[in-house]
């Protein structure tokens, strides 16, 4: 597994993300300076320096549901608001896009292009805001100083590591589904035509040298399928041709995009998701003490990637003269609500929903606790490995 593959993991589900809401923005005629608030606010946090630095330091990969709650902060970091079915829907489709992102890379070093193809389509969404390009051209250049020089085995490591977290995850997207490749069972079809990777040869050629390096034999052979050699090598550079498609928006064409879960399904409860500080702490900490019942080695590791991560996160709450809103991404409410009841168990992140004042007048030991996890304008953290956090967890 590498230590290098959760920035990249991060930046590209942030870009799916972001391509999936201005698409239901416009869909639901979202007034303009709304919705750039919307993208803008997401974007300021997604890319706040000191998350940046947490973020690239290396480190494995965390459980999906560590990640999940760092996209559902992420998702309500401005005065959008989505319920619980529609956070799910928006989870699956930004991680079954990525998944055929991977699968499709023609070299492992190309996930590097998507990446850049993700953060050159966040630019273009927040082109008349300089401080927002220029944090994102900050991170940019993180990534060529990181991820420029890798040698060729680290990013096969990578890309192993990123499918890896995918395997499991078979979740039927209609756009994939009309496109035709995606079957039935939420499986990904790879295709037999096209360029082949940068720096290689058309297959059908099989040549024998000898032992002083010369060809003495050529022998050509049908492989079954129409591919032609790669016009060009995608840029690396800040500015330039990334040549690769993958991890362009895919929703710059309005069309419906449903998601369908693969296998039986079991009535689940639907379940608000409108959460504030503190609550979110205790969601973070009874979400691992119930992930399991044996202990888990990753549990200090966890703790203290979601406390330093998240640290620099704030749900920003409607007051004012504008207020908030809820966005769907179902067609309807009814289709909403349906969602939220067959959604399978092994694929539900649940919230728990705390409210704060009551809580404080119930138990003081809580509010103490509560108090302590407030989110002021950056709170720091100690290098501890999440013994601060676990220690509260044994209080409660």
């Amino acid at each position: 597994m590498s230590v290098r593959t959760l920035p990249l993991l991060f930046l590209n589900l942030g870009g799916e993300m972001l391509y999936i809401l201005d698409q239901r923005l416009r869909a639901q005629n979202i007034p303009g300076d709304k919705a750039r608030r919307v993208l803008n606010d997401i974007i300021s946090t997604m890319f706040n320096r000191k998350f940046m630095e947490e973020l690239f330091k290396p480190q494995e990969l965390y459980s999906k549901k560590a990640l999940r709650t760092v996209y559902d902060r992420l998702a309500h970091a401005s005065i959008m608001r989505l319920n619980q079915a529609s956070m799910d829907k928006l989870y699956d489709l930004m991680t079954m896009a990525l998944k055929y992102q991977v699968l499709l890379c023609p070299r492992p070093k190309d996930v590097l292009l998507v990446t850049f193809n993700h953060l050159d389509a966040i630019k273009g969404f927040i082109q008349d805001s300089p401080a927002l390009l220029h944090l994102v051209d900050e991170t940019f250049r993180q990534l060529l100083d990181i991820y420029g020089d890798l040698p060729a085995g680290e990013f096969h490591r990578i890309r192993q590591t990123l499918l890896t977290f995918f395997q499991d995850l078979h979740i039927r997207v209609s756009i994939f589904l009309k496109d035709r490749v995606q079957n039935s069972n939420g499986r990904f079809v790879l295709p037999v035509s096209g360029p082949v990777p940068w720096g290689t040869e058309v297959p059908g050629l099989i040549r024998t040298f000898n032992t002083k390096g010369e060809e003495v034999k050529r022998v050509e052979f049908q492989h079954g399928g129409n591919y032609v050699a790669a016009p060009k090598e995608g840029s690396f550079e800040l500015y330039g041709d990334r040549v690769l498609k993958l991890g362009t928006n895919m929703y710059s064409v309005n069309r419906p995009v449903e998601t369908q879960i693969s296998g039986p399904s079991k009535n689940l409860a639907s379940q608000t998701q409108d959460i504030g500080a503190p609550s979110l702490w205790l969601k973070i900490m009874k979400l691992f003490l119930q992930q399991s019942i044996a202990p888990n080695p990753l549990a200090k590791e966890e703790l203290n990637f979601l406390a330093r991560l998240m640290g620099g996160m704030e749900i920003k709450k409607p007051s004012g003269p504008e207020s908030g809103f809820r966005l769907n991404l179902f067609t309807t409410d009814e289709e909403e609500e349906q969602a939220a009841l067959s959604r399978p168990e092994e694929l539900s992140y649940e919230v728990v929903n705390i409210q704060a004042t009551q809580d404080q007048q119930r138990n003081k030991e809580l509010a103490r606790i509560m108090g302590e996890f407030e989110i002021m304008d950056q709170p720091r953290w100690s290098g501890s490995k999440g013994d601060d956090l676990l220690a509260m967890m044994d209080e409660l």
